[in-house]
């Protein structure tokens, strides 16, 4: 995975411990708020990264297939 994606990941991870620690309500849900942000960005990136290796793989797919010119 990416860094962003682990980045996203442990932000995600340090905002449910806020909230865990919060003793303020309306604290607490600011937090998994934040989590739950953090989640869909490393989720978006996790499918960003999965779609760029897809393409990548088959851009080599067709390099690979194309015929290679005579020279003369």
């Amino acid at each position: 995975m990416s860094t962003h994606h682990e980045f996203y990941l442990e932000r995600a991870a340090a905002a449910r411990r806020d909230a865990e620690e919060a003793t303020l309500s309306n604290v607490r849900e600011r937090c998994l708020r934040a989590a739950a942000a953090w989640d869909e960005m490393a989720a978006r990136a996790a499918r960003t990264e999965r779609m760029r290796a897809e393409t990548e793989a088959r851009k080599a797919v067709e390099a690979a297939a194309m015929p290679v010119p005579a020279t003369a």
